[in-house]
Order: C-alpha cells, then sequence, then structure tokens
C-alpha cells in the first residue's frame, strides 16, 4: 500500500485511469459540456472552502466546474460528486 498522500491517484493514474477533478479552474470545463468517461475514472474532490489541493491539480487528467447561481462558491462535497458521476456515467 502506497502511504504517500498521493501515492493513490498517481497509481490510478499510471494504470490508465481517467482522473477528474471538480474544481473551479481557468482550464476547466463546464459540467455540461463534460464528455462520459469509459470505466475506469476516478474523481477527485477537495475540501470545500479550500478545494482541491495545488500538488494534486497536477494528477487531473481535466477540470469541471458546476456551474452556480447566487453568492455561494462552492456546493457540498456530496452534492458536487453525485453531479459529477452522473454526467461521466452518461446519465445528465
Amino acid at each position: 500500500m502506497d502511504r504517500r498522500p498521493l501515492g493513490w491517484p498517481a497509481g490510478q493514474r499510471e494504470r490508465g485511469d481517467r482522473i477528474l477533478g471538480v474544481e473551479l479552474a481557468d482550464e476547466a470545463v463546464r459540467l455540461a459540456g463534460l464528455a462520459p468517461a469509459p470505466p475506469p475514472a476516478v474523481t477527485v474532490l477537495g475540501h470545500e472552502q479550500h478545494g482541491i489541493p495545488p500538488e494534486a491539480l497536477d494528477l487531473l487528467d481535466e477540470c469541471v466546474e458546476i456551474p452556480m447561481v447566487g453568492p455561494g462558491s462552492s456546493l457540498n462535497t456530496a452534492v458536487a460528486c453525485s453531479l459529477a458521476s452522473h454526467k461521466l456515467a452518461g446519465r445528465l
């Protein structure tokens, strides 16, 4: 078992898994533009206030942002994960 903080996602990427981060970033695609992913795929979510740590962003193949209306800048992590997972599975 890899005990490095980013060891598991790095190993999954080396194995060929698609690594998707749900994060506000310059290169992020909107949720509606995200293409369904063939398995296996990994979804990375960050802290609701601080997001994905910068050192983990380098492991991502793609970032997706979930547009929101109103003053908030982040969704509950479980809600964000469910939206991204459904889109990746081709169900949204």
